[in-house]
């Protein structure tokens, strides 16, 4: 967590804690609700580019050709929003890369999240685009974990369904990696 993050987290809870003190109950379960929020979408985030790390650490042992670079301090576009977080690019050899980018908005004017999800991620393969998958973070309810699930395609024009939502899990993080050092 950044020094920036870290004073964020304060300021919202010393908020949180004025308002419940003023009898501004409303105020202050939002911001408990943010700060709940906010909690899981660092997990969300520290969990999909560690996952991508412990698998290039097992490919790199392994013997792939594999430089791991990673930016704490990242933001990437999604439609009209800003998602501002992490990224993890791996490089194996001279061209072939994995670009990994997951967060979300911090300030109004970055956006939202669209999709009824919490934060956004991106996994991009150079020179592939038709493996690259869009990520959307989900809480379904207050007992569960937060999950990564890839986002289908938009409805289709003439059903007006959208595809099912497929859990990103571990072993499709693994396939990227394979695909990037196979």
């Amino acid at each position: 967590m950044s020094e920036l993050d870290a004073e964020w987290e304060r300021r919202v809870a010393e908020a949180a804690e004025r308002a419940g003190a003023t009898g501004r109950a409303d105020i202050a379960d939002y911001l408990r609700l943010r700060a709940e929020n906010d909690l899981a979408r660092a997990a969300g985030v520290a969990w999909l580019l560690d996952a991508f790390t412990a698998l290039a650490d097992e490919a790199l042992l392994h013997g792939a050709d594999l430089r791991i670079l990673r930016d704490e301090e990242h933001s990437f576009r999604v439609s009209h929003s800003t998602m501002i977080g992490s990224r993890l690019l791996l490089r194996c050899g001279q061209v072939r890369a994995l670009n990994v980018e997951a967060g979300w908005p911090r300030a109004p004017s970055h956006g939202v999240v669209r999709g009824g999800g919490l934060a956004r991620a991106r996994l991009s393969h150079f020179g592939d685009r038709g493996a690259d998958e869009e990520l959307l973070l989900v809480k379904p309810n207050d007992e569960d974990a937060p999950r990564w699930i890839v986002v289908a395609d938009p409805p289709d024009a003439h059903t007006r369904r959208a595809a099912p939502r497929e859990s990103f899990d571990e072993s499709r993080a693994r396939a990227h990696v394979e695909k990037l050092v196979g």
